[in-house]
């Protein structure tokens, strides 16, 4: 065995998520005191000092504000997420431009050999048209060769990126030989409104007026999100649901 060999990282494979709450601002009482402030004026502003927490007797108002779509009261508010996941998932994540972003560096320092690869239970197979996908199950030989390959690419390709690093090619040049199933951390920083927006898109929920058919790699942050953002705001989540999950 080669120094080299004993000295290369080890390399780790998953097949999940993490999502953390790093800080937020967020309650159903932020809501309300915005709303309010538009028949109260200034008489709003001990309760939005105060923060108080809203009761059952507020759902109707926030109900009447998502059925009604008057949005702007739901972005009085702020939540911060971490979130680990393969880089994929970030290049969608991305797309929405309601949110503010910043992702780990792959030029400022050398990237961790962690990738993605998917559990056995993750459906292969697509069938349908663009805006009506759905995905069934694999064969135990199409599960097989999903997790035989990306194991092999992805060592592969790290020895790759390491050979370079080790000759000392910068770490911007030597990463791009790295696939898209790595791991990489961001923060991203949004408010109620925003997060219903990219929750209407990214998870699949029966009921919904607008059905999405998302990636189940970003379906699968989404719910985390959605089960932290649930019990900071309940009265908000249940207004959601109850109107068909459209953002207002």
């Amino acid at each position: 065995m080669t120094d080299e060999a004993i000295t290369e990282p080890e390399i780790e494979f998953r097949s999940d998520v993490t999502v953390e709450i790093v800080r937020a601002s967020a309650s159903d009482s932020d809501v309300l005191f915005a709303a309010r402030v538009s028949t109260m004026g200034e008489q709003t502003l001990e309760s939005a000092a105060a923060g108080t927490e809203a009761s059952a007797r507020d759902r109707g108002l926030i109900n009447y504000l998502m059925r009604d779509r008057h949005g702007s009261p739901f972005e009085h508010n702020s939540m911060t997420f971490y979130v680990q996941a393969p880089i994929f998932v970030f290049r969608e994540f991305m797309r929405h431009r309601i949110a503010s972003y910043n992702e780990e560096s792959g030029r400022y320092r050398e990237l961790r050999p962690v990738f993605y690869v998917p559990a056995p239970d993750r459906r292969l197979v697509q069938v349908g048209k663009p805006g009506a996908y759905e995905f069934l199950e694999g064969t135990p030989e199409q599960a097989a060769i999903v997790d035989e390959t990306t194991r092999e690419a992805s060592v592969h390709a790290f020895r790759a990126y390491q050979r370079m690093l080790d000759a000392g090619v910068a770490r911007e040049v030597a990463r791009i030989v790295l696939p898209l199933n790595i791991y990489s951390s961001m923060y991203v920083t949004m408010n109620a409104r925003s997060l219903m927006n990219f929750l209407s898109l990214r998870t699949k929920v029966e009921g919904t007026h607008f059905p999405s058919f998302p990636q189940r790699e970003i379906e699968m942050c989404a719910e985390k999100m959605e089960a932290i953002w649930r019990e900071l705001m309940p009265l908000t989540h249940a207004a959601f649901n109850a109107n068909g999950r459209v953002a207002p």
